[in-house]
C-alpha cells in the first residue's frame, strides 16, 4: 500500500486565495508584526516563511528583531505599542525562559498565534475565538481533503500547549473519539493501532515505526526535526507503506500552520 498524500502546499494556496479576496473588501491592508529576540536559525527560517505568505495575499508584515539580550520590561513596553498600532501580532518562540511573561501583555484580540489563556479558554468552552495555528491547520487539511475526523477514533501523540491538547479539544468538538499518548503513556503501539486518524506530534524522529500504525489509517504528522539528512518528520518513511493517508514532510502540516496564521490575521483585521 502507497499512502495517499495530504498536500498541505495545494490546500493552503486555496486558502490563501480565499484570503485575498477576503482583504480586497478591507478598507486597508491588515498589519501583522512579528518579534523575534535572538538568532535563533530555525526561527529565522520561519519568520521568512511568514513573511513570504504575507506578501502573497496582501498583508503587511513588520519584522521587529531584538537582540538576544533583551530585558523584560523593554519587550513588555514594545508588545504594548503593537497592540495599538497592529491588527495581529506574534512573538517568535522560542524565548528565553526570562522573557516568557511578555507573553501575556499581547491582548487577545491581537493574539494571532491563538496561545493566549482567554482564546484558549474560549476554545474550550466552543466560543469564537482566535485558534492556535497548528491544531487549526490539521483541522482545515483533514476537512478539505476528505477525511473529516467525525465518527473516527484519534489518537494523538503529544500533549503540548501548542499542538496536542489544543487539538484534542477541536478533534472533540468534531466528533471523534479521542485518545492523547504521551512520554508517560504505557505500550504506545497498542493505542496508536487502535486509530483511524493519527497525529503524531511527539518532536522526535521515528516515533511512530509501520508497525505501530493501523493498516489504511489517516496519518498526520505534525514532527519538523533538523537532521543531517534533512528535515525529517516524526513517523518513519516506511510509514507510507502502511497508512492509507500521510501528510508529507515538509509540505503537510508546515504550510497549513502559516495559512492559518495568515486566516487569523484576516480575522483580527475584520473584527
Amino acid at each position: 500500500m502507497n499512502a495517499d498524500i495530504l498536500d498541505g502546499r495545494a490546500v493552503a494556496a486555496t486558502i490563501e486565495s480565499e484570503l485575498r479576496t477576503r482583504i480586497a473588501q478591507l478598507a486597508s491592508a491588515p498589519r501583522l508584526a512579528v518579534v523575534q529576540v535572538g538568532d535563533d536559525p530555525a526561527s529565522t527560517s520561519y519568520i521568512r516563511a511568514k513573511s513570504r505568505a504575507a506578501e502573497r495575499v496582501g498583508i503587511k508584515l513588520a519584522h521587529h528583531h531584538l537582540p538576544a539580550g533583551t530585558s523584560l520590561k523593554k519587550l513588555k513596553t514594545l508588545i504594548e505599542q503593537l497592540n495599538s498600532s497592529e491588527h495581529g501580532l506574534l512573538v517568535q518562540l522560542p524565548l528565553p525562559d526570562k522573557l516568557e511573561p511578555a507573553l501575556t501583555r499581547i491582548v487577545p484580540e491581537r493574539d494571532v498565534d491563538g496561545f493566549h489563556p482567554v482564546n484558549l479558554g474560549k476554545l474550550l468552552r466552543g466560543e469564537p475565538a482566535l485558534r492556535p495555528c497548528t491544531p487549526a491547520g490539521i483541522m482545515e487539511l483533514l476537512e478539505r481533503s476528505n477525511h473529516s475526523p467525525a465518527g473516527k477514533h484519534a489518537v494523538i501523540v503529544g500533549r503540548s500547549n501548542i499542538v496536542g491538547k489544543p487539538l484534542a479539544v477541536m478533534l472533540t468538538q468534531a466528533n471523534a473519539t479521542v485518545t492523547v499518548c504521551h512520554t508517560a503513556t504505557v505500550e504506545l503501539a497498542h493505542h496508536t493501532r487502535q486509530a483511524d486518524l493519527l497525529i503524531v506530534a511527539a518532536g522526535q524522529p521515528d516515533t511512530v515505526a509501520p508497525e505501530m500504525v493501523r493498516p489504511g489509517a489517516t496519518v498526520v504528522d505534525v514532527g519538523v526535526n533538523r537532521t543531517a539528512a534533512g528535515l525529517v518528520g516524526d513517523c518513519a518513511p516506511s510509514v507510507a507503506e502502511v497508512a492509507g493517508a500521510l501528510t508529507p514532510v515538509p509540505g503537510g502540516v508546515g504550510p497549513m500552520t502559516v495559512a492559518m496564521l495568515m486566516t487569523n490575521t484576516v480575522t483580527a483585521a475584520e473584527d
